[in-house]
């Protein structure tokens, strides 16, 4: 056997991953303010990105066009162009001014820079009534606009340097700000006042130690007793209960702050998991007490907060703007149209593109202009792409969960990528970035596009299969129908449900009556029995 080299040919087919075609893949999985974002960094680094006036009237845009049609191609922007924008605004002549408008201007401007005073001898007949009362006015408002002195005829100088608006502003105090500025106070040793700052920033939004002492201790290499000294002057610091390190440390902070931390009240906070059982038999045992003193340490526990950091540092809340909007149309179909508020409108400026490329210097210039040209063309033809493939998969979603739309959540059909993705010849994976971080309103409500894929549950007999999510809905509907003698265990649910023609398992309907947030019979028996009582 020799070995030799030689020329072969073969003919495959691959998929090549260019730059472009990332790009496109990401832009897809993009939410519509992480893509806003990156739309904005785009236009910040290619000088040929443009965005457009999404807040132009529809006159306006009119003659835009008609602008842009007379001035003819490469005058501007593909499509509309900046010499037409610019053409079409001049079009919107001001109205003829009469004679007197520019006398009564520059008298205007002259009764400015001698005084109000002088100003008011034109308008007035009666002089000094007219003046006084301006001086009057003048000096009311010197203490809402900042200060300063009236000068003569009621004007005002404002010669002092105020502050600009941004700086009066008010900022809100984020968690680490309050402990911050307490530890100042309370502790004054450096060694201990670095250690309070460590232990500050290792406390979550609600309020509690996330990071072991001893993990502390490890990184600042000190002992693990100064670290847990100075957590506990933390522990006196506002609000009450903050740097815990569980639920149960958080609620004796702040009874021992009210002076209620007796023997009987740290057996109820020991034993917390029989409180949410409501297991009150066994609580009264291991505390020692009656019924009512029972009720009455109960209710000092709920008028304390579980979570004392959920006050600083949670911001506005955002609200969800949804990417596809649902319409019932005349016809009894449904009309999908794409938020507009949601997609970002960036132009090519081919103008600008053909100046630069005239006076390009050298051949780095040039294939800098050229690739900014062919960036600016992928980003306007991938956002158009991802349009386009959101609204089809949003189509499609539609379809098949027509019912859902019309009649509610208990005709919610069974739904996987792979069915829509057959429906429009596409692939899972893009179906599936497709639906990630996107939101879908209609006159059922709000949902993200994830929420109508859901598993299929079998039916009894030769039915169709039932949604996950529509049997979910069911068992809730069937424990809020629950009197307060006859409350459902998970086996009395079973046998609803197949009565319905629904084939579950008991284990299943455990599983989603804990993700509703349900308790068990036992937990419902309880709470019903004492909502009774207390109704009596």
């Amino acid at each position: 056997m020799s070995i030799s080299a030689k020329l072969e040919m073969r003919q495959g087919q691959s998929l090549v991953m260019t730059p472009q075609l990332l790009q496109a893949i990401k832009l897809l999985q993009l939410s519509h303010l992480d893509l806003q974002a990156f739309v904005e960094a785009e236009i910040e680094r290619n000088p040929l990105l443009e965005r457009t006036d999404t807040d132009a009237s529809p006159e306006f845009e009119a003659a835009e066009r008609e602008a842009a049609a007379q001035d003819g191609p490469g005058d501007g922007f593909e499509g509309e162009g900046l010499g037409a924008a610019a053409d079409a605004a001049d079009r919107f002549d001001e109205p003829a001014q009469p004679d007197w408008y520019a006398d009564e201007l520059a008298t205007g401007r002259q009764s400015i820079e001698d005084g109000l005073g002088t100003r008011l001898d034109n308008v007035f007949q009666d002089e000094g009534p007219a003046v006084a009362r301006h001086e009057r006015v003048a000096e009311d408002m010197l203490p809402v606009m900042g200060g300063g002195a009236v000068g003569p005829g009621g004007s005002a100088n404002f010669d002092e340097d105020l502050p600009g608006f941004e700086e009066t502003l008010s900022v809100e105090q984020t968690l680490g700000d309050v402990l911050g500025a307490q530890l100042d106070i309370a502790i004054s040793d450096p060694g201990d006042r670095l250690i309070g700052r460590h232990l500050i920033d290792a406390i979550d939004e609600a309020g509690y130690l996330s990071e072991p002492c001893a993990d502390i201790a490890e990184r600042l290499g000190v002992e693990v007793a100064r670290v847990e000294r100075v957590l506990s002057v933390i522990h006196t610091f506002e609000p009450s209960g903050i740097g815990a390190r569980d639920i149960a440390e958080c609620l004796t902070i702040q009874l021992k702050e009210r002076d209620r931390f007796d023997p009987a009240m740290a057996a109820l906070v020991a034993n917390l998991p029989l409180l949410a059982r409501r297991d009150l038999a066994q609580l009264r045992r291991i505390c020692g007490v009656d019924e009512e003193d029972l009720a009455e340490m109960m209710a000092e526990i709920r008028e304390l907060d579980p979570k004392p950091g959920r006050g600083y540092g949670g911001g506005a809340a955002q609200t969800v703007t949804p990417d596809v909007i649902v319409r019932a149309a005349p016809d009894g179909s449904w009309l999908i149209d794409l938020n507009p508020d949601t997609l970002p409108r960036v132009l090519v400026n081919q103008t600008y593109h053909a100046k630069v490329s005239k006076v390009a210097r050298n051949d780095v210039e040039k294939a800098f202009i050229a690739e900014c040209l062919q960036t600016a063309n992928w980003l306007t033809r991938s956002l158009e792409q991802r349009a386009r493939t959101i609204l089809k998969v949003a189509s499609e979603i539609v379809r098949q969960q027509d019912a859902f739309f019309a009649y509610g959540v208990e005709h919610l059909r069974p739904l996987n990528l792979k069915t829509v993705a057959d429906a429009i010849a596409m692939h899972e994976s893009t179906v599936s970035r497709v639906t990630s971080n996107k939101y879908l309103i209609s006159p059922r409500g709000l949902f993200e596009m994830k929420y109508f894929f859901t598993a299929a549950i079998a039916s009894t007999g030769y039915g169709e299969a039932h949604s996950a999510e529509a049997v979910r809905h069911r068992i809730r509907q069937l424990v809020d129908g629950e009197g307060a003698r006859d409350v459902l265990s998970d086996d009395a649910i079973v046998v609803k449900l197949r009565e319905q023609g629904i084939e579950i398992a008991r284990r299943t309907v455990a599983k989603y009556r804990e993700a509703l947030g349900i308790g068990s019979s036992m937990e419902r028996r309880r709470a019903r029995q004492r909502d009774g009582a207390a109704a009596r």
